[in-house]
């Protein structure tokens, strides 16, 4: 009779430890979900131009008009001086035959070289500008808003 309580106490003991593990497995599940949720906008990041600058017109000649152009990327995204951006544009247009919906395009517009690079900005200028085989902008420059990425070649 001993034997057998023992025995019962024993499963009781193991069944327990059993339910409190996979419970311990679960919250540790969970928490791990839960951070990795919260921490999707820090990988979702979009990089844009934010700001730009140029030289003031004298009216001259032939004058060339430089131009900075500020972006929220930098050397914490491996972003460094001579590094080129590749400039994007979303073009969105409505569906009049499909419910209205709206149709969002990323179009590559050029490319930007990076004159200097802060941890989590850079300032660049025009490296090129897309003319050929691209669709008609409203403005056929870089604009604020604009998102940029790092080229890869």
């Amino acid at each position: 009779m001993a034997s057998h309580q023992g025995s019962t106490q024993l499963r009781e003991y193991f069944a327990d430890k059993q339910i409190r593990t996979t419970c311990e497995a679960l919250m540790k599940f969970f928490i791990l979900l839960a951070t990795l949720l919260m921490s999707q906008s820090i990988w979702a990041r979009s990089y844009v131009i934010f700001s730009m600058t140029q030289d003031l017109s004298m009216g001259e000649e032939n004058e060339v008009i430089r131009k900075n152009y500020y972006v929220n990327v930098g050397a914490s995204q491996g972003v460094v001086k001579d590094s080129t951006l590749d400039v994007f544009r979303i073009i969105s247009i409505q569906n009049p035959y499909d419910n209205k919906k709206r149709v969002n395009y990323k179009v590559k517009i050029g490319e930007l070289k990076v004159l200097h690079s802060s941890d989590d900005a850079a300032i660049a200028m025009v490296k090129s500008f897309e003319k050929e085989d691209t669709p008609i902008f409203e403005l056929p420059q870089f604009m604020i808003g604009d998102h940029v990425s790092i080229s890869v070649n």
